[in-house]
């Protein structure tokens, strides 16, 4: 198969409610399939097209050697159909699959690999009633990186001239620069301009409204007008998310989400990290991921400064 082959077989692999996955190679079992990838196949470049696609890869395999702490919930099920013959592997997550590019030894050569796997993320049923709303974001991703993005959080809340909640920060630190369920994506301080940095972002819609923060936002006004709107998340379909700055609290704002026209508005009481995960949860909660993924990611994708794979 050629890239766009090669491209769409993987569309249809990890698409909603495919069912059990079935190798046809024999001596593979069931569980993941494997493609047919052409023996000149460009690796590095279909890997960056992939991350286009699925976001920051996991290099879970490099000359030969294999990373020895991984698990079912960081990759392993890409490298069991081929054993101590892996060279190199590298992967994705969407949703409830696992996406793997790389290469085996096959005699004397070595040959590329692609293949689609079967993703298992543990509910988090082994939660106290009283655990963060972060560590459920983390359990329900099945996340595996600790903090990883150091913030200059006093440089950032000085510019906007307001604290900020102590639960989104966190998010920014376990997660980064992604979407989740490929879906929300969080504004990030020093992301890329315009739809995904933080302050940016705000900057240019508090320009854009009126001296008195009115626009296109009533009956609501934005910040920097008292109790005005703050945004931290948005959606390629045009969705927006605000925190309502009202009070001295922060972590006490109330979320407010509108589509692109702003003519109607909800609000959820509560949370940002809470929010996130009803959302990947609650079929009931507004703009619910969970009515179509009963498996639930967050798709990282490459820092705005890092350099593409080589």
């Amino acid at each position: 198969m050629d890239e766009w082959e090669l491209l769409a077989a993987i569309h249809a692999l990890v698409a909603l409610d495919q069912g059990d996955l079935v190798c046809s190679q024999a001596g593979h079992e069931a569980g993941h399939v494997c493609l047919a990838a052409d023996d000149g196949m460009d690796l590095p470049a279909f890997g960056r097209v992939l991350s286009g696609r699925y976001g920051q890869r996991r290099n879970l395999a490099m000359d030969g050697y294999a990373d020895p702490t991984l698990t079912e919930r960081t990759g392993a099920p890409l490298l069991a159909p081929f054993g101590d013959l892996v060279v190199e592997m590298r992967a994705w997550t969407h949703a409830d699959r696992w996406i793997g590019c790389g290469a085996v030894r096959a005699g004397s050569d070595v040959r590329p690999v692609l293949l689609v796997a079967e993703r298992a993320v543990p509910q988090p049923d082994g939660l106290t009633e009283d655990a963060p709303w972060v560590d459920r974001v983390v359990a329900v991703t099945g996340w595996e990186r600790e903090r990883s993005n150091a913030v200059d959080w006093v440089t950032v809340e000085t510019r906007l001239g307001t604290a900020l909640p102590s639960d989104y920060k966190e998010l920014v630190e376990r997660f980064g620069y992604g979407e989740f369920d490929d879906y929300l994506g969080l504004l990030i301080p020093d992301g890329l301009p315009g739809s995904l940095d933080l302050v940016g972002t705000n900057e240019f819609w508090a320009r854009s409204a009126g001296a008195d923060g009115s626009g296109r936002w009533e009956p609501y006004r934005l910040y920097p007008a008292p109790g005005g709107l703050l945004q931290w998340a948005s959606t390629e379909q045009e969705t927006s998310f605000y925190w309502l700055t009202e009070g001295a609290d922060p972590d006490r704002w109330p979320i407010l989400l509108t589509e692109d026209d702003h003519s109607e508005w909800d609000r959820f009481d509560g949370s940002t990290a809470e929010f996130i995960y009803r959302m990947l949860t609650d079929p009931r909660h507004p703009h619910s991921t969970a009515r179509y993924f009963d498996r639930h990611w967050f798709m990282s994708y490459e820092s705005p400064n890092q350099e593409d794979d080589q």
